[in-house]
């Protein structure tokens, strides 16, 4: 009963799979969409703006800086100029021209010097509205280090993207050929199962007519059952890989793979790959880009040795209770220079020199990593492409070994186990030569993008040396 109701819900899932609409997608088209949808282009566009936006900001460090200043104030006191203490030379003076002065005037003056003498100068209520600006002059070659500093960034970013690119084709690579295995892997399973099907059949007619005995029924009914439980596996992959292939797509849908896996009979060798890394690897332009800030970063400290000079200037354009007596404008120079700050400077100095040298330590090492990877990865791919005519050989006698024992086994003259094993060995070569083509495939990509040349894969698939590798 359990194997009537397995056999029940793998029919029941093979045919829903197959009832659902499937969209055909080629490898070429999976990669415009991937380079379009994916989320990991836009970020990556994202930080390349942001570093664009910092270039044009440090720019703006070579240009004027305009501010407008307003302030208010309450002091304590009016400021005033008090005379008060002249006031008793001057009345004595007064007094002793009294019979000279006409009446009048002595009125006048002997008025005034009842009064307060303070001259006022600046109301203890004040207010002000202007507006400054500096121009930086010298100042040791800080601002162009920070711009140098800020092409670089957009060159790294550039290659940041470069290497997100080159990364996703390689991911496409292998769940888009991992689906195409996936779904082929299905085929041959299915067809064992249909095999092992009309092999059960056999083996109960043979049982019936007293030609076999019953443990040789039974024997092909565990299997059959078995390639049921394979069949059911093999589409639960297929629908995982579907979905990992929608999440590089940034997609929902069910694709059909339509571009073969391949294997190339001719390539290149491991020399030209190990040129094109060393002058397109976009981690060890990273590398060199990164020596070339340190080199910026040497210069930047360089500039604290040196004399700051900048022309400044301010006005104001409002006035509230200000004195006439204060200037409404001003303009002028100011220069900066460190004598000493504890060594600050020297130690930064010493210790940018060093990144420098860090940064060279790390490229030599960068490049030896590279071209290692670059011989493992062409040694694996090579070594799936000499696999391929001994599997081939394999597959082509399994396929007449297999037909042999079937003959055989409706003779009477072989046993159920032989055209079982022959069923699943057949099935296994045929699996062995789509994982083949799917490694090397995946090999491919891999080494490519170790050259920083991943979008060359769909020139590599269209070569004429490039076989199409199938279950059939």
């Amino acid at each position: 009963m359990k194997k009537i109701v397995f056999a029940a819900l793998a029919m029941s899932l093979a045919s829903s799979l197959a009832a659902q609409p499937k969209q055909t997608l080629s490898f070429d088209e999976a990669l415009n969409l991937t380079l379009t949808n994916n989320p990991s282009i836009k970020a990556s566009t994202y930080e390349q703006e942001a570093a664009e936006r910092e270039r044009k900001a440090a720019y703006g460090l070579r240009l004027p800086k305009i501010g407008v200043t307003g302030a208010y104030a309450y002091l304590s006191e009016d400021i005033n100029i008090d005379l008060n203490g002249m006031k008793e030379p001057v009345g004595g003076l007064i007094g002793g021209m009294g019979g000279v002065l006409p009446p009048a005037v002595l009125q006048q003056a002997q008025a005034l010097m009842k009064q307060n003498w303070a001259l006022p100068l600046q109301d203890r209520s004040l207010g002000t509205v202007g507006g400054t600006i500096t121009v930086p002059v010298y100042t040791g070659g800080k601002i162009n280090a920070a711009n140098n500093a800020a092409k670089i960034k957009i060159s790294e970013t550039e290659q940041k993207g470069y290497q997100t690119r080159n990364s996703l084709v390689s991911e496409l690579t292998e769940r888009y050929y991992g689906l195409s295995l996936a779904l082929q892997v299905v085929e041959v399973r299915r067809q064992v199962l249909e095999g092992m099907q009309h092999h059960l059949a056999d083996a109960k007619a043979l049982e019936a007519n007293g030609i076999i005995a019953k443990g040789e029924r039974l024997y092909a009914e565990v299997h059959t059952a078995e390639a049921e439980r394979e069949y059911l596996a093999a589409q639960k992959t297929a629908a995982t890989l579907n979905s990992a292939l929608c999440n590089t797509l940034n997609a929902e849908t069910t694709y059909q793979p339509i571009s073969s896996m391949f294997i190339l009979s001719q390539i290149e060798d491991v020399d030209h790959f190990k040129q094109l890394a060393l002058n397109n690897n976009p981690q060890l332009r990273q590398v060199g880009l990164k020596k070339d800030l340190a080199v910026e970063g040497v210069r930047l400290q360089r500039a604290d040795f040196a004399p700051q000079v900048a022309l400044m200037g301010g006005a104001s354009f409002y006035n509230y209770q200000v004195t006439p007596l204060m200037p409404r404008w001003a303009v002028g120079a100011g220069v900066s220079f460190k004598i000493f700050d504890g060594l600050n400077r020297e130690y930064k100095f010493s210790a940018a020199k060093s990144q420098v040298r860090q940064v060279e330590a790390l490229n030599v090492k960068a490049q030896h990593d590279i071209l290692t990877l670059i011989d493992k990865l062409y040694n694996e791919m090579t070594t799936y492409n000499e696999q391929l005519p001994s599997i081939d050989a394999a597959y082509n006698f399994a396929a007449e070994y297999l037909r042999i024992k079937e003959e055989a086994f409706k003779e009477g003259a072989a046993p159920s186990s032989d055209v079982v094993d022959a069923q699943l060995n057949l099935a296994k070569i045929k699996t062995e030569r789509l994982q083949a083509a799917y490694y090397y495939d995946l090999m491919l990509a891999r080494l490519l993008e170790a050259c920083g040349e991943s979008e060359m894969l769909t020139e590599y698939a269209r070569r004429p040396a490039a076989m199409p590798i199938r279950y059939e």
